[in-house]
């Protein structure tokens, strides 16, 4: 019965590090196009104006979806590499949204896409230390 109360709390764990993970490689992902992008949508009629702060709003989606579901994941594994995984793609993502960085030039993109890199990471690696605890 113990087991069955618990169970429910594994798998919204795992949901939110396969959703973070998910989230965190699309974001690298557009980070690492962005650039291409942008220098492509004015060739073809479009314009990047307004979508400037998208990423800041996802940096504090991830932040909040990742220390929640790490901090949980370490309450059973007791590992702490993802959460230094996490702590290094936030530090990146943050200075990379909050600081002089955020002019979306080249070392903006470079900075996001390592930080959406480590943050997938983080979420993969809890993810499966999460696993194994709960065998």
């Amino acid at each position: 019965m113990l087991e069955a109360a618990s169970s429910p709390s594994v798998d919204a764990l795992a949901a939110g590090d396969r959703l973070g993970f998910v989230a965190a490689t699309l974001c690298a992902v557009h980070c690492a196009m962005l650039p291409l992008l942008a220098g492509l949508l004015p060739a073809v009629g479009f314009s990047a104006g307004g979508w400037a702060d998208i990423d800041q709003a996802f940096v504090m989606f991830a932040s909040v979806l990742g220390i929640s579901t790490v901090a949980v994941g370490y309450r059973r594994h007791r590992v702490l590499k993802a959460a230094w995984l996490l702590v290094a793609g936030l530090a990146l993502l943050w200075s990379g949204s909050f600081t002089p960085l955020h002019d979306h030039g080249l070392g903006h993109a470079l900075v996001m896409t390592l930080g959406g890199g480590l943050l997938g990471l983080a979420h993969l690696y809890n993810l499966r230390l999460g696993h194994r605890a709960s065998r």
